[in-house]
C-alpha cells in the first residue's frame, strides 16, 4: 500500500473520534420506530418526521433520539432537548 495512502487512512481513523470536528448542515434517514418506519430530516434549519406526533408538536421521539445520537455534530439551533 502507498505511504500516502496509509497517512489518508490514519487521518480518517483520527477523524472518525473527533465528531466534534463535523457540523451536519442536512441529512434524512429512515428511521424504524416500534410500529412504522418514517423519514427524518433535518433541513433548512428546522427538524422534520413523518410520525403523526411530529405535526402537532414539532419534535417526536425519532427526532429526540437523533438529537441525543448526534448532538455534538448538529449545530445549536437543532438541540431542543
Amino acid at each position: 500500500m502507498q505511504s500516502s495512502l496509509i497517512g489518508k487512512i490514519e487521518k480518517a481513523k483520527r477523524y472518525a473520534q473527533e465528531t466534534e470536528r463535523i457540523t451536519l448542515s442536512e441529512f434524512s434517514v429512515e428511521f424504524r420506530g416500534d410500529n412504522n418506519t418514517y423519514t427524518t430530516e433535518y433541513k433548512n434549519g428546522k427538524w422534520h418526521c413523518s410520525c403523526h406526533f411530529f405535526p402537532s408538536w414539532g419534535r417526536c421521539s425519532h427526532t429526540m433520539a437523533l438529537e441525543k445520537i448526534l448532538s455534538n455534530m448538529l449545530p445549536k439551533e437543532a438541540l431542543s432537548t
